[in-house]
Formats: structure tokens, sequence, C-alpha cells
């Protein structure tokens, strides 16, 4: 019988050594961590000379180049989250960086320190040294360009760092879970940055340079880490007037008119500055004819008015394309330099920029045009002010934060709301105002910030579904709704006067702009504390207005 149950008992004891063997290998599996190496070019997404790039510990979806142990991040990367002073001039090929009294130019020819170039240009694409712009922006840079897979960490937050430490020999892995695959592994004693914490697993970024996680249970000490930027910002310093700027604009399109200075300017209570419209582009090379005259800025300093000549782009400007003409270095060159002599020649006080209508892709060189001439202007003593639109959507690549740093002021042409050719409506509705003064003041300071309002109307005529207009000076308006006997009545919508009258020609139609209205314009300027007002045109307006325009400061 005891014969019989030996291999009885020796199949059950097999049984049960498998049966144990299975549990303990499920056991193994589930418990044991893994040693799993994790394949690196498939994390970080780079081999060869591509470069990973993060910032602030997040994976870039632009890769950098890593070329003779020199690593160089996308030019257009650089624009969009570190800094958008670099301007590449892709007609002369040239790097230009704009610093507050001087500019920095550089091609591909330009060397480093080490002896490396400064930029590439791989596939149309700009590449520019990590090192070059660090040397001109608030960033910490850490570069491992020597491993096969290439990989720099950009910080330009500057906010407290928790460091721990590791309490022992620990795998730093792709996800939290023991059975994830190890990035790399920390020693007893190692520190690293906790990016985050969970409940049993921290994210981490390590002393070798990679982001994973590690188990809580494995971090011992943790400090707080406060690193002190040792950059200096660069000041870019502003001329302003001593009183609130009252600007009235002078409208010059013949020699001829700038023998009306001293009507214009007599009743004028209250005007501190005055733009002639002298400046004129007349082509892409940076050219333009002048109205310009030195018996006229010294009549008008004799008035006790300053002088800022206005350069435009639409008086003679049939042949201007800005994005050809702005787009260019050595044009931009000669065009600021022709503005200084002249400004030098005519004792100007000031420029006034008036460039309009340009298509979003000139967007960019204009407002590096506005850096460079500001640089000069600020070297020279010449205030240097910029017109603009309302804000809007479509005239964002004016970046008028850009213009609030460089320029001295930045003016908001707060009309024009329905303008010829388009529907009928107010030319300066007071919400419309309101508006202009709000969106721009979240990117202009309010003592560089001008706000422009109107001496016109329109009187629009609406007949068979067409719609037409005509501009009037206040003046005029006003004759006009004397002269038809037009009832006016007060609309609060638009904090001004409307009247309408039918005719055999159509539906007459008026929004007034008068003392009333330019009162409550005045009321939004003050309450907003901005630098001024300015008014476009000297000419238009009876000499009531200025009871009303006059007492901004």
């Amino acid at each position: 019988m005891k014969k019989k149950l030996i291999p009885v008992l020796a199949a059950a004891a097999g049984i049960l050594l498998v049966f144990a063997g299975a549990l303990g290998m499920e056991f193994l599996q589930k418990y044991m961590p893994s040693k799993e190496p994790s394949d690196l070019g498939r994390l970080l997404g780079v081999e060869g000379e591509a470069t990973a790039v993060f910032l602030n510990n997040e994976r870039q979806k632009e890769d950098g180049i890593t070329r003779d142990g020199q690593t160089y991040l996308s030019l257009e990367w650089v624009n969009q989250y570190l800094n958008e002073r670099f301007y590449w001039d892709d007609v002369e090929k040239l790097l230009v960086y704009t610093l507050p009294d001087t500019i920095v130019y550089a091609d591909k020819r330009t060397q480093g320190q080490g002896g490396q170039p400064l930029l590439l240009e791989e596939e149309g694409q700009i590449y520019l040294a990590a090192g070059l712009v660090g040397s001109y922006t608030d960033i910490q840079t850490e570069a491992y360009n020597t491993d096969e897979h290439k990989r720099i960490y950009i910080d330009n937050t500057w906010a407290p760092r928790q460091m721990g430490t590791a309490r022992s020999d620990t795998a730093v892995r792709e996800k939290g879970g023991i059975k994830s695959p190890v990035i790399t592994t920390v020693q007893k004693g190692d520190s690293f940055q906790i990016l985050e914490q969970m409940t049993d697993w921290a994210k981490v970024r390590t002393e070798d340079g990679y982001i994973g996680y590690l188990q809580n249970r494995r971090i011992g000490s943790v400090e707080t880490v406060q690193d002190v930027s040792l950059f200096i910002e660069p000041v870019y310093t502003s001329i302003s007037l001593e009183e609130g700027v009252c600007l009235g604009w002078h409208q010059v399109l013949s020699e001829a008119d700038n023998q009306n200075l001293e009507a214009l300017a007599a009743h004028a209570e209250g005007m501190n500055v005055i733009a002639p419209t002298w400046l004129m582009l007349t082509d892409n090379e940076g050219n333009y004819h002048s109205w310009a005259s030195r018996e006229y800025v010294d009549q008008a300093h004799a008035m006790g008015l300053q002088v800022w000549a206005v350069l435009d782009n639409f008086n003679m400007g049939d042949e201007v394309n800005s994005e050809i003409l702005f787009a260019q270095t050595s044009v931009r060159k000669k065009l600021i330099e022709s503005l200084m002599a002249d400004a030098k020649t005519y004792d100007l006080d000031g420029i006034n920029l008036d460039i309009e209508g340009i298509r979003p892709e000139a967007g960019p060189h204009y407002v590096q045009f506005i850096r460079e001439l500001s640089v000069a202007c600020r070297n020279q003593g010449v205030i240097l002010s910029v017109d603009n639109y309302v804000p809007s959507s479509s005239t964002e690549f004016y970046n008028r934060a850009e213009q609030g740093r460089v320029a001295d002021y930045v003016i908001v042409m707060a009309y024009d709301e329905h303008h010829a050719g388009g529907e009928a409506g107010s030319v300066s509705s007071l919400p419309f105002v309101e508006r202009g003064i709000e969106e721009t003041a979240k990117e202009v300071p309010a003592e560089k910030l001008v706000a422009a309002v109107p001496f016109y109307t329109r009187v629009w005529t609406e007949k068979d579904g067409e719609t037409t207009s005509s501009a009037l000076g206040i003046e005029g308006a006003k004759n006009w709704i004397e002269e038809h006997q037009v009832e006016l009545t007060w609309q609060e919508e638009t904090g001004q006067y409307y009247g309408e009258l039918q005719t055999e020609e159509g539906l007459k139609r008026v929004w007034m702009e008068e003392e009333t209205s330019l009162g409550l314009k005045m009321d939004l300027i003050r309450q907003n504390e901005l630098a001024g007002v300015a008014c476009w045109k000297l000419g238009f307006e009876p000499a009531s207005v200025w009871g009303v325009i006059g007492g901004n400061e």
C-alpha cells in the first residue's frame, strides 16, 4: 500500500511545485521592478544632430540642432517663445538685433568665441546658437550635446524650484510604475528637481538631463531653491513732453500749404504739437518726397509749438510695397539716415509714423523699422510717435506692445469706425473710442498712449440699396445741418447727435462730431490718464472746439 502511495505523493508534490513556480513567476512579473532600459531615441524623438528642446521642462515641437559641440535653436521658435527682437533679413541674409542705443548685425560668417558660427541656415530655416540667444535673453540653459541623444533645457520663469535628494540608488522611469522602462538611475545623494509630486510617484528632472518618474519613498531631504537672474534687461528710455500732448495734424499737400500755419494755429487753444504731413514715401528704395520747411519750424517754435513731421506711405505711395520696403536692412538704414538728416536740417522735434494699410506679411519688417528708428531718434533726441488703428484681430501684426516699449508715444486713431465704401454709421462713436483706448492700453502704458479724435464726420446717402458718403469738417457739417434745417436728436448709445433728411438724392444721415461729443471723448482720455490727445485735422474745426480739446492736461 505504501509503495502505491509514493508515486501519487510524488506526482502531487510535482504539481504543487509547478503551481508554486507559476505563482512565483506571477508574483515576480507583478511585483518585481522591471530593469528594461528605455529607448531614448523613441522617448526624446531625436537622433543624430537633431536636438530635443525643453522649455520650462515641457518638450517643444520644434527640434534644435547640435553641431560641433554647439546647440542651435530655431529662430522662429526663439521669436515666438523667448525673444522677438532677433530679426532675420531674408533678402540680405543678415541677422539684426536692436538694443536701446545700438544695433547688432551678424551673418552666416560671424563666429562666436569658440570659433563656431553664430547662426545656421538649414532647409530654409534659420537657427541661432543657444549662447547667442542667452546673451540677449533672460534665460537659463543646460545643454546635453555630447550624448548620443541631444537635448537642451531652457528655463525663463525663475520660479522657486523644489530640489530633492535620493535616499538610495533608484531608477527613474518613463511612467509612474515599477514596470515602466528605466530612463536613468540616480545614485544615493544625487539631487534632482521635483516637477510634480503624486501619491506614490514624483515627476523629476535629473542632473544628467532626463525627465521621468521615481518613487516618493526614494526621496530623502527636500528644499526650495530660488535662482537669481544675473541678466540685465535693456532699458528703452523715452522722451516725453513735460505736459500732456495736444497734437494737431496739419495736412500739407503742396508748398503753399505751409503758409497756413499761423491761421490754423491761431485759435488752437492748448495745442503744443503740430504734425505737418511733410514726408511721403515714393518707392521701395527708402526715398520720400518732402515738403519740409525750416521757416515753418522756426515759426512754430516761436509760437511755442513742437513740430513732429509725419512720414506716410499713401499720399504718394502708389508704388510703395511696405513688405518689400521694410524687409531690406540697407533700405531701412537709408530711410532712417535720411529722416535723421532732415530732423537736423529742419530742427524737427519729432517724427510721426503714419504707415497704414499694410499686409500682415509686412508687420514684422515694419516693427523692425520702428525699433531701428527708435535707436536713431533716442540718440539724436528726437521724439518718435506711431499711429495705429483701433485694435482688432486683423491688425495684431502691428505689435503695439513692442511699439509701446521702444517708441515715445503710441497714437490710437479712434476714428473711421464707419468709412467711405462701407455701411452708414458713426465715424467715431463713444463706445468705439472707449474700446480703442481700453484695448490699446492693454499693451501700451497709459503715459505713452495718445488718443486721436476726428474733426470731421460723414454725410451718408442711401438710395436703391447703395450707400455713399462725403466727409465734412465739423464746421462744414454744422453749416450743412443749418442749411438743410435738419433736426438733431441725441443718441446715448453713440454719444453723438444724429440727424436724417429725405431728399431726391436719397436718405441723408449724419452722426455729428461737435463740442459735446468731443467733450465726452476728452473725459475718457482724462479718466484713463492718457498721455494726451491728437486731432485730425486742423482747419476742419470751429474755434469753439478748442475750448473742449485744449484742457486735456
